[in-house]
């Protein structure tokens, strides 16, 4: 399978930390920033890394942004965001991921041809919350603002019975995507599988769900 091709427009504290990760992970990372000491701090760090002003439709054909399966777009100018949010509309981008500065940010945005939205500080407040109330939980992903994906430590009153007997289809509207025993990582987990206490069950759902079974954990 080809390798994505990801873009961070703006490298402030967040697109930086995005930027980095993906190379860690070992995609293709083109980073922008118009400031040159940033572009010149990165050089190494990234595929690619240029300055230039994101509102600059020449400059971003230049570098090819319309052959990146995902474009991240983190300025911190109202301005440059939105326009660049238009310019890799018009240039085919696969996927057009927006940091919002706010709700009326947010909603012009997707207006514009923006494919996803993410909020950096509400997230993390999210996730920090949900981090001190549940215990054993560890939060992975977010699909959506109503979907969320967790890991968690098999709950004692589970343990020693399987999915089916467990009710976590039936009693919290959970499915269980993913079970990593102390031996090997189970995907799909089949439904006569017996949980133990070591295990370590990945669930998807809804918000209201989740928050139903974290409340219950033992």
């Amino acid at each position: 399978m080809e390798k994505k091709n990801f873009a961070v427009l703006g490298l402030g504290r967040f697109g930086k930390n995005v930027a980095l990760t993906l190379e860690e992970m070992g995609y293709n990372v083109l980073g922008v920033d118009k400031d040159e000491l940033v572009a010149t701090e990165l050089a190494e760090s990234l595929t690619k890394v240029v300055s230039f002003d994101i509102r600059d439709e020449h400059a971003l054909k230049e570098v090819g942004i319309s052959e990146c399966d995902v474009v991240i777009i983190a300025s911190k100018s109202l301005e440059a965001s939105l326009m660049a949010t238009i310019l890799c509309n018009e240039l085919n981008v696969g996927e057009i991921i927006v940091k919002a500065i706010d709700e009326r940010h947010a909603k012009m945005a997707e207006r514009l041809g923006a494919s996803r939205i993410i909020f950096s500080e509400r997230d993390t407040a999210r996730r920090l919350a949900r981090s001190l109330t549940a215990r054993n939980v560890e939060e992975l992903s977010e699909i959506d603002d109503n979907i969320r994906i967790i890991r968690v430590k098999v709950p004692g009153k589970f343990v020693g019975k399987n999915l089916i007997n467990s009710k976590l289809r039936a009693d919290y509207g959970l499915n269980a995507i993913a079970i990593q025993s102390s031996k090997e990582m189970i995907i799909p987990p089949s439904l006569e599988y017996v949980f133990k206490s070591e295990d370590r069950v990945y669930l998807i759902g809804t918000n209201e769900s989740l928050l139903k079974f974290e409340r219950e954990l033992d």
